[in-house]
């Protein structure tokens, strides 16, 4: 019977590693879509948001049956759990990469994307989803932890492009509108970094059962 489990367990570490992988391959096509006005990526963005949707719906069914037919407990019941959690993260994920794919074309009309560093954002973000997800797979409480603080980092490019644009905003009237077009893109990014720094503690409650939403 544990065998069988510890094959479930290596099963869903699998689909979660192909979910991250997915994720990652939004991001870099919403923000290639962004940066190169490329409309093919802005396509093959919206693809891997439904892609990721049914991942998601896959990874739930398999901790269910992981949940009934095996009653977890312990350390492998909060490895469950988290993983639900997590893949909520990677939903989101998935929906915001879309949201900034969407937001391309009209970016691209006013010619916005160099002046800003949303490049270094999807770089960061993206680095932020990969090492959550290897840090639960690996169980790497370590990793998870670097992970949270690196939100941080995050937060300080978010901060450093929206005050760059109010000043453009400010000294270039006609340009206004991309300008708040490309803040709300880079809280997209932001937000992406939340989720990833979210799935990050998660981690850390599977192998601590120490989380800050839980009393």
């Amino acid at each position: 019977m544990r065998n069988q489990f510890n094959r479930q367990l290596e099963q869903l570490n699998t689909a979660l590693i192909t979910m991250g992988a997915m994720c990652e391959e939004a991001i870099s096509s919403a923000a290639k879509a962004l940066l190169e006005n490329d409309v093919q990526l802005q396509k093959k963005t919206l693809v891997l948001r439904s892609d990721i949707k049914q991942s998601e719906r896959s990874i739930e069914a398999l901790c269910m049956k992981l949940l009934l037919q095996q009653q977890p407990v312990a350390g492998d019941l909060r490895t469950i759990s988290s993983a639900l959690r997590i893949i909520s993260d990677m939903e989101r994920i998935g929906d915001q990469a879309s949201d900034i794919a969407e937001r391309a074309p009209f970016i691209n009309q006013g010619g916005g994307t160099g002046r800003v560093r949303i490049a270094d954002m999807a770089r960061a973000v993206i680095k932020m989803v990969t090492d959550s997800i290897d840090s639960f797979v690996h169980k790497d409480l370590e990793l998870a932890e670097s992970v949270v603080a690196y939100d941080d980092v995050v937060d300080g490019i978010f901060s450093s492009i929206k005050n760059e644009l109010i000043a453009l905003m400010n000294s270039d009237i006609q340009n206004s509108e991309v300008c708040i077009d490309l803040i709300i893109t880079a809280k997209y990014f932001e937000r992406i970094g939340d989720h990833a720094a979210s799935i990050a503690e998660w981690v850390e409650f599977s192998l601590t059962g120490k989380h800050s939403d839980i009393i």
